[in-house]
């Protein structure tokens, strides 16, 4: 009988010691909430986006000071690794910055010197993708396509 009480009493403890270590490592866990200005930078303010379905939003952001634009795709829910994507280019003087791969929160940040100029930007989550072209040029209207594969 003692036996047995020493072993329900080490099978509580363990119980609870595993439960207060989920509880505490849960909220370390969690994928941390983020926003454009925290992956591009200070400086720069958002200036357009777009929705990726009801998976996220691609941010395109400027910075005043540098002259430069800066895309940044961002989950809705952070969790599992998805292939997502962030692009920006400047036809006028070709420049242009991608990244691709598989993230839990958000792709980019990408950057192009865009003062002055028109900008083409999108990004892409699972299988959404959403392209942006002649954005941010004045009195121009831009033209916007979102598709999936």
């Amino acid at each position: 009988m003692r036996f047995t009480r020493s072993v329900l009493a080490a099978s509580a403890v363990a119980a609870l010691s595993v439960g207060t270590m989920t509880a505490l490592a849960s909220p370390a866990s969690a994928a941390p909430n983020t926003t454009p200005q925290k992956v591009c930078g200070s400086g720069y303010k958002t200036v357009n986006s777009a929705t990726v379905g009801s998976l996220g939003t691609v941010y395109l952001t400027y910075n005043a000071s540098n002259g430069k634009n800066c895309v940044t795709t961002i989950r809705n829910n952070p969790g599992n690794a998805v292939s997502m994507s962030a692009w920006v280019s400047v036809p006028d003087t070709e420049q242009s910055d991608y990244d691709e791969g598989l993230f839990t929160s958000y792709a980019g940040p990408t950057y192009a010197y865009g003062k002055g100029h028109c900008v083409d930007w999108g990004g892409s989550i699972a299988n959404t993708y959403v392209q942006v072209y002649g954005s941010n040029c004045g009195s121009l209207k831009e033209h916007r396509v979102t598709f999936t594969r």
